[in-house]
């Protein structure tokens, strides 16, 4: 089966005429839709809406953007500093997402929205401009294709479609699971590149409860369908995490299955995940607690967090498990309140730190309570 084909075919059709085949119930923000074109709308396919995770001046990389409504939607919460990149290879799609164009930037107040053609596992590869190289010079021979493959190596490294380090946060709803078994760990590593070290991930997918067999995944129409190219529950996790992610995390669960096919269930989840920073751990003296309820926590670096426990950690670690956002509430922060001369930091897992290095630092906490008086 060739999958590009088949996924190209399905969704040109679905650019055409709505096909409510393709996705799945969504409890999308309706103010945000509010100013969306109607087509854009009823031709989006999708099982969730990582939009949620937008934040004001971001720049937001939309994975499969098809129509659009995603992008349209992120470009109303990243404000006018912020910028929305949405990436497909669907011609068809892409035509109406740029149709709509003028209308948003008039609505937005500025154009803050940019649709490339290009394919999700290979972000580096422009597309458009691939094609336009080959209408210039089409591929006959041998000869030509290794030339074709130069220019390929070339434009990766010299223009690449979605620049190294360049993108706060990468979403998508529901794509993934459309490209080949075999190129989806290229897909991760090329998330991994494009994102900003400390960048954000929110996927909306549909996962399996079971590994799916061989001959669900032969059948182009569930695989179109969102269904057959899907992760295992547990191997989505995983693969995020063999790509170099850390506080891999279902975000969303739906209790109730999209579909069940020869007795696996298929739902609707959303994932989300950190790229860590490459920055050195040094230890200026900062601490986290962990507030509970676990009797004790354990992170992606093998950091353990006994419940109530002050630990020493690097500044890096801090910053993560308290300032991303990625760790949510879960640890309160003390920083130092004379920072000393750093260390490369290299404690033992589970270190205390004494409350004597931390008295008078300053605490970082989201959670708001009232005052003892």
């Amino acid at each position: 089966m060739d999958v590009h084909a088949e996924v190209k075919k399905r969704y040109s059709e679905g650019a055409e005429s709505v096909q409510t085949a393709l996705c799945c119930p969504v409890d999308y923000d309706t103010e945000l839709l509010k100013i969306l074109p109607k087509e854009i709308v009823d031709k989006d396919y999708g099982c969730g809406d990582p939009s949620r995770y937008v934040r004001e001046g971001d720049v937001v990389l939309d994975l499969g953007a098809g129509g659009g409504k995603i992008c349209y939607m992120a470009a109303q919460l990243v404000g006018e500093q912020g910028h929305v990149i949405g990436v497909d290879m669907n011609d068809d799609m892409l035509l109406l997402a740029s149709k709509y164009q003028p209308e948003m930037e008039e609505k937005l107040g500025n154009n803050r929205v940019t649709f490339l053609k290009g394919y999700i596992q290979d972000l580096a590869l422009d597309v458009q401009a691939m094609e336009d190289y080959l209408a210039a010079q089409p591929v006959f021979t041998a000869a030509d294709l290794e030339r074709l493959q130069a220019w390929q190596q070339a434009q990766r490294r010299d223009n690449p479609l979605v620049a190294d380090n360049s993108v706060d946060l990468v979403i998508s709803n529901c794509v993934l699971n459309l490209v080949a078994d075999d190129q989806k760990q290229q897909m991760l590593e090329e998330i991994f590149r494009v994102l900003k070290p400390g960048g954000r991930v929110a996927i909306s997918d549909i996962i399996s409860d079971e590994p799916i067999p061989e001959h669900l995944k032969q059948n182009s129409e569930l695989w179109s369908g969102c269904i057959s190219g899907a992760y295992q529950e547990e191997d989505f996790l995983n693969a995020f995490i063999d790509a170099g992610f850390v506080a891999v995390a279902y975000d969303k669960w739906e209790a109730e299955p999209w579909q069940v096919v020869e007795g696996i269930e298929f739902r609707s989840v959303t994932l989300t995940a950190t790229r860590p920073e490459a920055t050195e751990c040094l230890d200026y003296g900062h601490a986290v607690i962990y507030r509970g309820p676990h009797s004790s926590v354990s992170d992606d670096d093998g950091h353990v967090y006994p419940r109530g426990a002050r630990i020493a950690v690097c500044e890096k670690t801090f910053r993560l498990l308290t300032e991303s956002g990625a760790y949510g509430e879960d640890f309160i922060g003390i920083a130092p309140a004379q920072p000393g001369e750093p260390n490369t930091f290299c404690a033992p897992a589970g270190t205390r730190r004494p409350a004597a290095q931390t008295k008078g630092g300053s605490h970082h906490t989201t959670i708001s309570g009232r005052g003892c008086c």
